[in-house]
């Protein structure tokens, strides 16, 4: 039997209790009944002896000291309240550890002060809520702060941007972990996409007084798009579909997904692909076909590009036995 994989969450008073639910919520329950696999969740702290409180009323109660961090396969940091307050030296020295041995650290929200404050970040990409972007720079110049991303990740170290963005975050690195198909099934059951594309631009923007109207159209393209990706489409087509001039349809896309079309597109081809590499025995030349990408050197092109690998090598990691006929 596959040992579980072993999430730490570190836990500090400041932290935020949204964050440390969704962490939970993802990697603390058993729903090994929807063929979703086991994890171990430990939630550390410097004295794992006294419950943490955190805002709202709420307290967590720890149940390993921070040297379990040792032994993890990821290391998460939670959101902070207030980037403004100390971290104890412990807690950094954990991080710093963690990532000197090769541990995989991940942030959410404003966690990403956190990996700052230990250094992590110096020289490297990163990401916060978009509120506090310009706080981050100004703190830590030597951050590549990258103000628009959902999440990024350089180095084996991955940061979020706010609140959602963390489930996000999440899911994707259980994406990379057990496949997307494991992704899917925990999105779903926590009603929420099982990935979302575009950037924090989405948020940040005002609607136009057209928003409701255009977003209606667009919701119908892009159902449509995903309904029939094995067909080709174009910027001219969609728009047509949306009864839209191209410039017109590419702008009020980008307003409302954060991305463009053709971005878009792809990215939702790549998680066909991924899905129907994982769930059927069809050759690689009709993954492509019923993905979108019409051939399998396109579609190994975009399996390299969006995910550092091949079609063939993402089939041998994740794909999941096939049901008896």
């Amino acid at each position: 039997m596959t040992e579980p994989q072993r999430i730490a969450l570190l836990c500090f008073p400041g932290i935020r209790a949204f964050d440390v639910s969704v962490v939970n919520e993802i990697w603390g329950q058993d729903r090994s009944a929807r063929s979703v696999p086991r994890f171990e969740l430990r939630r550390l702290a410097a004295d794992p002896t006294t419950p943490i409180p955190l805002s709202g009323g709420f307290a967590l109660t720890p149940d390993r000291g921070l040297d379990w961090a040792g032994q993890a396969d990821l290391v998460l940091v939670p959101g902070i309240e207030d980037p403004d307050e100390d971290i104890p030296d412990a807690v950094l020295d954990a991080l710093r550890a963690a990532h000197a041995a090769g541990t995989p650290v991940a942030s959410l929200c404003a966690g990403a002060f956190v990996l700052a404050r230990a250094g992590l970040l110096d020289g490297r990409r990163a990401v916060t809520h978009w509120y506090l972007a310009e706080r981050l720079q100004a703190r830590h110049p030597e951050v590549r702060v990258e103000p628009d991303a959902l999440f990024v990740e350089d180095s084996g170290i991955w940061t979020s941007a706010g609140v959602a963005a963390g489930i996000d975050l999440c899911l994707h690195l259980v994406r990379t972990a057990h496949g997307a198909e494991v992704a899917a099934t925990l999105a779903r059951t926590m009603v929420t996409a099982p990935f979302r594309t575009g950037t924090q631009a989405q948020f940040i923007e005002r609607p136009t007084p057209r928003a409701d109207r255009d977003a209606d159209a667009l919701a119908d393209v892009r159902a449509h798009a995903l309904a029939h990706l094995d067909e080709p489409h174009t910027v001219t087509s969609l728009a047509a579909r949306a009864g839209m001039s191209p410039r017109t349809f590419a702008r009020h896309f980008q307003a409302t997904t954060g991305t463009t079309p053709l971005h878009w597109l792809i990215a939702q081809r790549v998680a066909a692909a991924q899905k129907l590499l994982e769930q059927t025995d069809h050759p690689l030349p009709e993954v492509a076909r019923r993905s979108g990408f019409g051939s399998e050197v396109t579609m190994r092109q975009h399996f390299a590009a969006h995910l550092a690998t091949s079609p063939r090598t993402y089939r041998t990691s994740f794909r999941r036995p096939l049901a008896p006929g």
